[in-house]
């Protein structure tokens, strides 16, 4: 269900195995469950989620004040977040920001609307990676439901994988927290984590790509305009 990439006292971030649910199952949380008993933990605060299909970084805390700073972090939005994903089909446009409020389609998807009242922001650099799919690194500054699936597929970039937003079927959706960085206790906190499962990660132009981008936050991003740094403070 996950490996365990880092104990602190206060906090664990372990790299959450693909198609592993995060949430409440008949009020038991079984992949906290199997974390703590790997840990010794008696209890475990889950801080924010990931989707079922999404692999990679998750942050837990291992005591209540600990777990009330963290969660502040990110209702704060001083927390960096860093995905990466294969899409099957070139996006139309190489980079760029994606903006537009997010609103429920059919089933359990979500759809991007033309209007910017609260919108979902997520900006994205892309790289080949090898026949014919796309390898993105986004950076999303928001925090909505499926926010980088629907983004992606606003580009005409399907996630690989995805059963919801993508065009192809694969052994896994192809959509990974790579990298996460955020203040605790005055110091600045970053663990940055490849994904492990998932043949179309060890492509050998996804691995060029992925050299370049070790480090996310040190890349140049581009400064967002005033008025989407305020929609992203709301």
């Amino acid at each position: 269900m996950f490996t365990l990439v880092h104990q602190h006292p206060d906090f664990l971030i372990i790299n959450k195995h693909p198609n592993v649910s995060v949430h409440k199952d008949d009020n038991d949380q079984p992949l906290l469950a199997a974390v703590a008993e790997q840990t010794g933990d008696k209890q475990l605060y889950l801080i924010h989620r990931l989707d079922k299909m999404t692999s990679g970084l998750l942050l837990l805390g291992r005591n209540k004040e600990a777990a009330a700073l963290l969660s502040a972090n990110f209702a704060k939005r001083v927390v960096d977040k860093f995905y990466i994903a294969i899409s099957t089909k070139k996006p139309k446009k190489k980079q760029g920001v994606v903006v537009g409020d997010m609103s429920r389609s059919r089933r359990s998807s979500w759809k991007l609307e033309s209007t910017k009242e609260n919108p979902a922001v997520t900006q994205f650099f892309s790289a080949a990676a090898g026949n014919g799919r796309r390898f993105f690194l986004c950076k999303p500054h928001t925090g909505k439901t499926h926010q980088i699936r629907v983004a992606l597929r606003s580009v005409g970039a399907g996630i690989t994988g995805d059963a919801i937003y993508g065009s192809e079927d694969a052994d896994r959706g192809y959509l990974h927290a790579y990298s996460l960085a955020f203040p605790y206790k005055g110091e600045t906190q970053r663990f940055t984590c490849p994904p492990e499962q998932g043949e179309l990660w060890h492509s050998y132009e996804v691995k060029v790509a992925l050299a370049q981008w070790q480090s996310p936050w040190t890349l140049t991003w581009p400064t967002l305009p005033d008025s989407l740094q305020k929609a992203c403070q709301r």
